[in-house]
């Protein structure tokens, strides 16, 4: 699960009418997904900059006259737009906002509190990157823990593999879960049913506490980024990971996405969860792969339990990926992930390899890194139609 990293991040969804927006930060709970659905939205404003023809190129006024719009703001000055074609699902959990939409670039998408988490268009590549490292430098990974993936994909790319004879599941959310089983099946793709699942709706830390150490041959997160007020902080500390590395067994694996890693945003959480893990696990590798939905290049961090475990970032060397992933049949079930993909994703652009060596900061319960808030934004009890 992702979260853009600007603490200033804006939600905007436009109507027909080019000239008026609805406006919220991004962490401000909404009652709908399009003008059109709100009696009264947060905050309305008329913009004539956005109705003049542009010299520039299109106008806001050409851009959005069509349909209802999804905007995401990446940081200042830099805003992305989805069109929406169909609400599928709308509402609010314990926990968080969640919508399912229907978008004319990426087909249906997963949407909680205003930030894209996942569509069906590329959350492959997302869940591919995130679980296959891991299983194929396992040779033979029994038992799985999965830390969140309420969609049921990570499931889904976990059990594809036979060796697997038991996989936990625990996500905080059962509301989310059960609406992408309704909503977005083909993401799990009946994983949930597969007598090898073992899902439980709970704190993800409390259940994991529950097993004896060493059971585990995997461990993966799947988990929204660390946020000021959020319910993950304290699972990308190195307290969370020192219980995480004992409830591994002898030559286990664990992975855990870290949020956006490009070139000019890999310090805001990639780095900083790899040199904590680094605290804790004797190797660890970050990699990436560019998911075009998130607009950014997205980072994962893998650690081995031991010193002297399997050099993952060269896995495919002597052919060694390459002959597990036909052994195991999963050749031309894998639609992102191979030997050659896997390479591309360890082989990190310069800038983000400095950006890692220099990274100096550790997270812990008591100096946790926050990326945003979830309780910024304004009061929509203040807010009025203009």
């Amino acid at each position: 699960m992702r979260v853009n990293t600007v603490c200033q991040n804006i939600f905007l969804i436009t109507s027909a009418v080019v000239n008026k927006f609805i406006y919220s930060t991004s962490r401000v709970h909404y009652q709908g997904l399009c003008a059109k659905r709100r009696r009264k939205p947060l905050f309305s404003f008329k913009n004539t900059n956005t109705v003049m023809a542009s010299e520039h190129g299109l106008s806001a006024a050409e851009a959005f006259k069509d349909g209802e719009w999804y905007h995401e703001q990446l940081e200042e000055g830099l805003t992305v737009s989805y069109q929406i074609t169909k609400v599928f699902h709308q509402g609010k959990s314990d926990f968080q906002q969640v919508e399912v939409v229907n978008t004319v670039p990426f087909g249906r998408a997963l949407i909680t509190d205003r930030l894209m988490q996942s569509t069906y268009r590329d959350e492959k590549v997302y869940h591919e990157s995130l679980v296959q490292p891991a299983m194929f430098a396992h040779p033979s990974p029994k038992r799985v823990f999965i830390g969140g993936g309420g969609e049921g994909a990570t499931l889904r790319e976990v059990l594809r593999h036979k060796v697997v004879e038991e996989c936990v599941m625990v996500d905080i959310d059962g509301d989310v879960v059960q609406m992408c089983r309704d909503h977005m099946p083909e993401h799990p793709d009946g994983a949930f049913e597969d007598p090898r699942c073992k899902l439980i709706i709970d704190d993800c830390k409390v259940q994991l506490e529950s097993y004896a150490d060493g059971y585990f041959d995997i461990i993966i997160l799947d988990l929204s980024d660390p946020l000021d007020g959020g319910p993950c902080y304290q699972l990308y500390t190195t307290s969370f990971y020192n219980m995480c590395k004992r409830k591994m067994a002898a030559g286990g694996i664990f992975v855990t996405q870290s949020g956006c890693a490009g070139t000019l945003d890999a310090d805001r959480c990639f780095t900083c969860v790899h040199n904590t893990l680094k605290q804790v696990f004797p190797r660890v590798w970050g990699y990436t792969s560019h998911v075009p939905s998130f607009t950014s290049e997205w980072g994962f961090n893998i650690a081995t339990k031991e010193a002297d475990g399997i050099e993952i970032s060269k896995l495919n060397f002597q052919g060694v990926l390459e002959s597990r992933i036909k052994d195991r049949g999963l050749q031309d079930v894998l639609q992102w992930y191979d030997n050659i993909t896997h390479d591309r994703m360890f082989s990190l652009g310069k800038p983000v390899r400095k950006l890692l060596a220099n990274e100096k900061r550790v997270m812990t319960v008591e100096n946790p890194l926050f990326m945003t808030t979830v309780t910024s934004g304004i009061n929509v009890e203040d807010c009025s139609d203009s």
